[in-house]
C-alpha cells in the first residue's frame, strides 16, 4: 500500500513538473520581444536625443532604453535595424471632433456618427502617428463612452467630453453639430447638464463662450460660472472654447482649467496675464493650423505634400484647392493680421506660465481633414515661434499628461510602446514629423499600406 502511494505521488509530481514546463514554454512563445537598434531616439521629455539608441519592446511595453551596443536583447529577441531613422513618441491631440465628417466625400452629418466612421477616424489618426485623441463636445449617445473603453488594433485611443454646454446656437458653427450641446439659458440648466454628464465621467466639461462675431448670444459669467462650479463638485475639469479677451478673464476667475482656442479679438493685457499667473497649470490648445494654412498667395505648398495625398481622395483634394488657392489680397491680409495677433498672444501666455499642448480642432469643418490637419498643427506651432523640441514635448508628454494618459507621451521603461519611426530628424525641421516610415501602437506595427488602400481605394 505504501509503495502504491509513493508511486502515485511520484507520478503526480512528474505530471505537475511537465505541466509547469509546458506553461513556461507557452508563455515564452506568447511573449513578443523586439530590440530596435541604431535610431536617433527622441524620448519626449525635452532632454537631448540618444543619437545611436537601442530599446526593447516586450509585447506592448518598453522594457529597456539605452545606447546601441550597451543594451543587449534577451535570447530569441527579434532585432530591427533603424540606422539612419529617428524615433519619437506617438502624438496626442487634445482637441478634435469625431464622427460627423465623412472624409471620402466631405459631408458633415449626424448620419455619419456611427461605429464605422468613428473607428476610421481613429485609424486616420494612427496612420499619421497619433496614439490618442479626444473629441471635444460634439459626441452624443452611448457610442462615444463605449468606444472610450475599447482598444482597436491599428487605431488611436479615443477620449471624449461627451456633449458640451452652450447658449442655443452659439456652439459648433455648422448645422450638423450646432444642436448637439446641452442648451443652457439658466443656472439650473447649466448645473443639470453637468450632473447629467457626471455619471459618464467625461474627461472634461466643455463650455462654449462665443457670440460668433455678434451673431449669437453667449453664456454669461453667471451661467458658465455655475457650470464650472458644478463640474468641480464632481471632481471634473472644465475647459472652454473662447474668443474674446474679457470672456477669457471671466473664465479664469471662475476656475477654468483650459482653453481650446487662443484669445482672438484683441491683444491680451496684463490683467489677463496676471490671472494666468494666479492659476498655474491652465492649458491652451492654440489651433493655429486653421490660420497658418491660409496665408500663402497662389497655391499653398502644403496641398502637394505626399502625406496629404496618401489619405485624402482626389475629389477632396480638389475641394481644398478651390478653397485655399488664389485667395484675394484682402482675405490674405485679414488672415495674416489674425495670425500675427494669435502669435503675439501665444508668446505672452507662454511667458505667463500657460501650458501649451497640441490641439488641432480637426473636423471642425470638412477642410480640417482627420489626421493630416492634426499633424499640420505641429508645423503651425513651430511657425509661431516654438522650438521643434518644445513642439514635440507639447505634442507628446504634455498632451498625454493633460488627458491623464500616463502610459503615453514618452519613451521610457514601463510606458506603452507607442512610437513613430521617421525618415528625417524633426529637431532639424518639425515638418519632418510628416516623413513617416512606420508607426507602432501598443508594440504592434500599424498596417499603413492596408490603411492607404482603405482611405483612397
Amino acid at each position: 500500500m505504501e509503495r502504491k502511494t509513493l508511486v502515485s505521488v511520484c507520478l503526480w509530481g512528474s505530471l505537475l513538473f511537465l505541466l509547469s514546463v509546458s506553461v513556461m514554454v507557452e508563455a515564452q512563445r506568447s511573449t513578443r520581444i523586439t530590440l530596435f537598434e541604431g535610431a536617433r531616439l527622441i524620448m519626449g521629455d525635452g532632454n537631448a536625443p540618444i543619437e545611436n539608441s537601442a530599446f526593447i519592446v516586450e509585447n506592448d511595453r518598453f522594457t529597456s532604453v539605452g545606447r546601441n551596443g550597451e543594451l543587449q536583447g534577451p535570447r530569441g529577441a527579434v532585432r530591427v535595424d533603424l540606422t539612419g531613422k529617428t524615433v519619437m513618441p506617438a502624438l496626442v491631440d487634445v482637441h478634435s471632433h469625431f464622427g460627423f465628417l465623412n472624409q471620402k466625400n466631405g459631408t458633415m452629418s449626424k448620419e455619419n456618427f456611427n461605429d464605422q466612421n468613428l473607428l476610421e477616424h481613429l485609424e486616420r489618426y494612427a496612420y499619421h502617428g497619433f496614439a490618442a485623441a479626444i473629441s471635444m463636445g460634439t459626441d452624443f449617445g452611448d457610442l462615444p463612452y463605449r468606444l472610450r473603453e475599447e482598444v482597436h488594433p491599428g487605431a488611436a485611443l479615443f477620449r471624449t467630453v461627451g456633449r458640451g454646454l452652450a447658449w442655443p446656437g452659439s456652439g459648433p458653427n455648422d448645422p450638423a453639430r450646432n444642436d448637439v450641446p446641452y442648451v443652457v439659458t439658466t443656472v439650473e440648466q447649466a448645473r443639470q447638464a453637468v450632473r447629467d454628464l457626471a455619471s459618464h465621467r467625461p474627461d472634461f466639461v466643455k463650455i462654449w463662450v462665443d457670440d460668433r462675431n455678434g451673431t449669437q448670444k453667449k453664456l454669461t459669467p453667471e451661467l458658465y460660472g455655475a457650470a464650472i462650479d458644478e463640474a468641480h463638485k464632481f471632481n471634473l475639469r472644465a475647459i472652454a472654447h473662447v474668443y474674446a479677451l474679457e470672456d477669457a478673464k471671466g473664465l479664469l476667475r471662475a476656475g477654468i482649467e483650459g482653453f481650446t482656442h487662443l484669445v482672438r479679438d484683441k491683444e491680451v493685457d496684463e490683467d489677463f496675464l496676471q490671472l494666468l499667473r494666479q492659476h498655474p497649470g491652465v492649458f491652451v490648445t492654440p489651433n493655429l493650423g486653421i490660420t497658418s494654412r491660409a496665408m500663402e498667395p497662389g497655391r499653398p505648398a502644403w496641398l502637394d505634400n505626399p502625406l496629404l495625398h496618401e489619405t485624402i481622395p482626389a475629389s477632396e483634394i480638389r475641394r481644398l484647392e478651390n478653397q485655399f488657392s488664389n485667395r484675394r489680397p484682402d482675405q490674405l491680409a485679414t488672415t495674416r493680421s489674425s495670425w500675427e495677433l494669435q502669435v503675439r498672444n501665444l508668446a505672452k501666455m507662454r511667458a505667463a506660465g500657460a501650458r501649451v499642448v497640441l490641439g488641432s480642432d480637426s473636423a471642425g469643418d470638412p477642410s480640417r481633414t482627420m489626421g493630416w490637419h492634426a499633424i499640420w498643427e505641429l508645423d503651425a506651432l513651430a511657425k509661431a515661434g516654438m522650438k521643434p523640441s518644445e513642439v514635440i514635448v507639447a505634442s507628446t508628454r504634455l498632451a498625454a499628461e493633460t488627458l491623464k494618459l500616463d502610459q503615453l507621451g514618452t519613451i521610457a521603461p514601463g510606458k506603452s510602446a507607442d512610437f513613430v519611426v521617421l525618415d528625417a530628424n524633426p529637431l532639424d525641421d518639425i515638418a519632418n514629423t510628416r516623413k513617416i516610415h512606420k508607426v507602432y501602437l501598443r508594440g504592434g506595427e500599424v498596417d499603413r499600406a492596408g490603411l492607404r488602400k482603405k482611405f483612397v481605394p
